[in-house]
């Protein structure tokens, strides 16, 4: 996901909500998602670099308490990390990682190729004329090999091919697919294990708990393993709201995918408690709505009935997610509803409250509720 605004509002009822979430948990806060967790899956968040290079130190404590995984929201993506042809910057990716092996996290790598977040110039010669095949290949096949190769043996695994499919199941009409063919996503995972074979990688990607796009990734995976591709696992990114993805949707999903013999891993979740700024569910970065009235009804905090539906969401949905042995990694996108992309999307400016911990870096009642499901 591409944007992150940091949203600090006074919410005056968080105390009660904690309170709450203590008594009726026995001081549930008390367990990190880590150790609730052991045995069935890692737990993690996004980052953004506020907080893995210090700067927050209220999340970062939320951090080094509550997870064992990490993802970078934005600083390894295409424009951030190699911004100019034969310029690469790895300031903030260096630090990224660095936070990761200090805090002996699994340290993922997000994301190699993807049709957002990309400079033009990728697909450009120096005339400005688009690439030939060959081209574009061997220039995929350089930056992979660069930042795959700096990181390698301390990045655990990669999210390689990131949003690849329409809503319908058939292939992207991205600029990497037009130029280089549908066979785009296979090199690139020739690439990525080429420059580091011992590294978990995924293809992940929105919305494919759905009928027609979770077809479409299927065949994509099984098109990979047919191709002989090093495909590790599928990452179902896992933006949800209060009604979709639906308990029986994504059982039904998770149970397709489980025939693939790979990981799944829920890479991106959040669950949006805003009024829905149009008909269909998704998650596309390009997609943006106007403010209109009754968008943002939660300017000064989350009522308590609302906090309680979020909580109940929460454990429904951790509650299939243990019923998946495959999957490996729950990931939060963000740590606290301040830094959550959410706020922004699709509709800029609004306050949205789709994580465990609110803005004052507390627990609300949804964490009691997702931690109750690791009980037995």
């Amino acid at each position: 996901m591409k944007t992150y605004r940091s949203v600090t509002k006074n919410l005056a009822l968080s105390s009660l909500f904690l309170a709450w979430s203590l008594m009726d948990s026995g001081a549930a806060d008390d367990t990190a998602l880590k150790d609730a967790f052991q045995g069935h899956f890692l737990v993690g968040a996004a980052l953004n670099s506020a907080q893995f290079s210090g700067q927050n130190f209220g999340e970062i404590a939320v951090i080094e308490k509550q997870f064992n995984t990490i993802t970078p929201e934005n600083v390894l993506k295409w424009e951030a990390v190699h911004p100019q042809p034969g310029h690469f910057d790895f300031d903030a990716g260096d630090k990224y990682v660095d936070f990761g092996v200090k805090h002996n996290m699994f340290t993922i790598g997000h994301n190699l190729v993807w049709h957002s977040q990309t400079p033009a110039w990728v697909f450009k010669d120096d005339k400005g004329e688009p690439l030939t095949r060959d081209a574009l290949l061997a220039r995929m096949r350089d930056h992979i090999s660069t930042v795959v190769g700096r990181y390698k043996g301390r990045i655990k695994g990669w999210d390689v091919v990131n949003e690849a499919l329409n809503e319908d199941g058939t292939m992207r009409k991205s600029s990497w697919r037009k130029i280089i063919g549908d066979d785009y996503v296979l090199k690139a995972f020739e690439f990525a294990h080429e420059a580091d074979p011992d590294a978990e990688l995924y293809y992940n990607d929105y919305s494919i708990e759905n009928g027609p796009k979770r077809a479409g990734a299927i065949a994509l995976i099984k098109s990979l393993q047919a191709g002989g591709a090093h495909i590790s696992g599928i990452g179902v990114q896992g933006h949800y709201d209060m009604s979709f993805a639906s308990t029986n949707l994504l059982d039904e999903a998770l149970r397709d995918f489980s025939q693939l013999g790979i990981k799944i891993m829920i890479t991106e979740l959040d669950v949006d408690v805003l009024p829905r700024a149009g008909r269909a569910q998704s998650a596309d970065v390009s997609d943006r709505a106007r403010m209109r009235a009754g968008m943002n009804p939660y300017t000064n905090g989350l009522p308590a009935d609302m906090q309680e539906k979020l909580a109940a969401r929460y454990a429904d949905l951790f509650k299939i997610f243990l019923q998946h042995k495959a999957i490996s990694r729950v990931t939060f996108w963000g740590v606290t509803d301040a830094n959550s992309w959410r706020n922004d999307y699709p509709v800029p400016g609004r306050t949205d409250y789709p994580l465990l911990f609110d803005r004052q870096c507390q627990p609300k009642p949804a964490f009691a509720a997702v931690i109750k499901t690791a009980s037995p």
